[in-house]
């Protein structure tokens, strides 16, 4: 379900309101206004420092997770380096809850090439690959289409438009690791090797894709750019907040009426988010809100309630923006249980490279599958915490710390409920409430 609330927004041009199996192609996106920013700097002869200054004016963050400055990461690109450069839009879309790039890829793909044709420009790349998620085999054919009509529109390839310009684009089909969504594993598994992540430094920057300088972005962040080139990197900054610039798509899950994709400027109390996916199923109270994807930290619905929708306001709540996927539980939800499945999730998908997310990952699993089951300690919760602190931060990449941070906020934030677990050998929601939740969530599905 694709809801987007204001069409004057930024990535209205993105999603385009669609909805259904149309609209995807290169004359729907012409009819749109695409390319019209790549035809701007090439045809005004835009020089590539000014494209990346405008990028640094919008604001504009990676909208995969880390939120860094993407005009900043552009200009980390060597401008003097002689060889092949490479560019990569990371579109390997493994984490619970999200489900926002492949819904752009599925309705606007052709917004993704133009944008990163335009990056190519700004930093002098002349091949870049689009790494898509492997679970979503008929997007990835899907851009394998929109790749074939951008390059026969003159849009893709050598002398783009007539300048002296080019840029070829490729799609590279994962398999479904999540650990792939770590950029360096990307490019171990685009080289054809073990999807591992790599030791840092060296950066992507200098010693990318093939040993080469590459710049790597999340789809999404790509998206946002040929709509910064038309109207300016003001007026997207003026769209969000300070520091925070444009809008931002959510993917919006769990116990809410509608769920689906919504885009917001950011700033948007999350209470205003919360309306327009028609709020809490069964008129329930909303218990706990995972705002960024479930390696992010818990946020009880109270504390929630009072947070907008920004990296800055969502890190002052103790958690993090991350990928845009906003988790809603309501007070049907058993906290033990949910993150029995978490723990569970990232147990699975460690690549085992590091002896503390190979080993920490299984610790946490098993205490809170033991502890769900009617078998916990009171020392377990202790337990917890202390294998949670000597993962975080000592792993090569960030799935130790998106493994060990639920488990601490769950437990911070919910201490009472585990301890009913493990003193009552029971959950404290009763099996029917858990049962009528579940039963509500199906139906509303279903619909």
């Amino acid at each position: 379900m694709l809801n987007i609330d204001q069409p004057m927004l930024i990535n209205a041009q993105i999603l385009a309101g669609l909805s259904g199996d149309r609209g995807w192609r290169l004359n729907d996106y012409l009819a749109r206004g695409g390319y019209a920013a790549l035809k701007k700097i090439l045809q005004e002869k835009i020089s590539p420092e000014n494209v990346i200054a405008e990028v640094k004016k919008s604001a504009l963050r990676g909208r995969g997770g880390a939120g860094f400055p993407t005009g900043l990461k552009w200009s980390f690109m060597p401008k003097n380096y002689v060889g092949d450069k490479y560019l990569v839009c990371n579109s390997d879309e493994g984490e619970p809850g999200t489900f926002k790039d492949r819904d752009i890829l599925r309705y606007n793909p052709h917004i993704v090439i133009e944008g990163m044709a335009i990056a190519a420009y700004a930093m002098g790349i002349g091949r870049g690959y689009n790494y898509i998620h492997g679970e979503v085999w008929d997007i990835y054919k899907r851009f394998e289409e929109a790749l074939d009509e951008a390059r026969a529109a003159g849009f893709l390839g050598p002398k783009i438009l007539g300048s002296e310009f080019s840029f070829e684009l490729f799609a590279h089909h994962g398999y479904g690791a999540y650990i792939c969504g770590e950029e360096t594993a990307l490019l171990e598994s685009i080289e054809g090797k073990k999807g591992q992540p790599r030791y840092k430094p060296p950066f992507p920057a200098s010693f990318g894709l093939y040993g080469k300088p590459t710049t790597i972005n999340n789809t999404e962040t790509f998206a946002a750019v040929p709509w910064i080139i038309m109207n300016g990197g003001d007026r997207y900054l003026e769209a969000g907040k300070p520091n925070n610039g444009g809008t931002k798509i959510f993917s919006v899950s769990g116990h809410v009426v509608r769920p689906g994709v919504y885009e917001i400027p950011l700033g948007t109390p999350f209470s205003k988010l919360l309306e327009m996916c028609g709020g809490m199923r069964g008129g329930r109270k909303l218990k706990a809100c995972i705002p960024g994807g479930s390696s992010a930290p818990v946020v009880p619905g109270d504390i929630m309630m009072d947070c907008t929708m920004d990296y800055d306001s969502i890190a002052k709540a103790g958690s993090m923006l991350g990928s845009g996927a906003v988790i809603i539980m309501d007070e049907t939800v058993c906290m033990v249980k949910a993150l029995e499945r978490l723990s569970y999730f990232y147990h699975e998908e460690s690549c085992g490279q590091c002896t503390p997310c190979r080993e920490g990952t299984g610790w946490l699993y098993r205490v809170v599958h033991r502890i769900e089951h009617g078998e916990g300690r009171p020392e377990d919760l202790d337990l917890l915490t202390n294998v949670s602190d000597n993962i975080a931060g000592r792993t090569i990449c960030a799935l130790g710390d998106a493994a060990a941070f639920p488990v601490k906020s769950f437990v911070k934030h919910f201490r009472p409920e585990f301890e009913y677990h493990i003193e009552n050998k029971k959950c404290l929601v009763s099996p029917d409430v858990q049962r009528e939740g579940s039963k509500i969530y199906v139906e509303q599905a279903a619909c």
